[in-house]
């Protein structure tokens, strides 16, 4: 199981990376949302290592053709999981990451404030690999232990903070796996308490 190490907030278990792309939360915010994410880059490839050099800002950009429409853009994420299940942190979770842009839940604008961004490496349309399922549902749980304000109705995706401007995770990424497996393994959790 995933914790969230107290004397850097990164979490055990997991490759670090940090971006510069943060700063500090408001003071008065309380994370209180879990915010899923895709990416891929180029669009559609996998396994390049450009992820990581995007929310580095050291994309090599004459690579490919897209990355001259994304070179002058500083964004980032908490933490990125890959198609074979590797996980990336590169904000401390405390930290504000770039990931959300224009957004607003429940009427709540600037969802950066109060989130935690976690990208998965794929597309709308392409299937999510079992490993990225596990890793997202450990990482909720690790997650949700620091920060109980994120309750399972919290954990939302970019389309749902940003409707008019984001599909991702997409069609692809199913909900309802998702959601079964995170109550099965909390309930585990509570079992083995008691």
């Amino acid at each position: 199981m995933m914790v969230v190490k107290n004397e850097n907030d990164g979490l055990l278990g997991v490759d670090t990376l940090l971006s510069p792309n943060f700063n500090e939360r408001p003071e008065a915010a309380i994370v209180s949302l879990l915010v899923v994410h895709n990416i891929s880059l180029p669009p559609g490839q996998y396994g390049g290592g450009y992820v990581e050099q995007f929310f580095t800002n050291q994309l090599p950009i004459n690579d490919d053709p897209f990355f001259q429409e994304i070179k002058d853009l500083q964004v980032s994420a908490h933490l990125l999981i890959e198609r074979t299940g590797r996980v990336v942190q590169f904000v401390p979770l405390h930290k504000r990451a770039w990931h959300a842009g224009v957004s607003c839940y429940q009427g709540v604008p600037n969802c950066n404030d109060f989130s935690i961004g976690i990208e998965l490496e794929g597309t709308d349309v392409e299937p999510y690999t079992p490993e990225q399922y596990a890793q997202l549902v450990e990482l909720a749980i690790a997650i949700q232990a620091e920060f109980p304000a994120i309750t399972n109705e919290r954990i939302v995706g970019h389309s749902d903070i940003a409707p008019s401007r984001k599909t991702d995770p997409g069609p692809a990424f199913d909900w309802g796996y998702f959601y079964s497996v995170l109550s099965a393994r909390q309930l585990d959790r509570e079992k083995a308490r008691q």
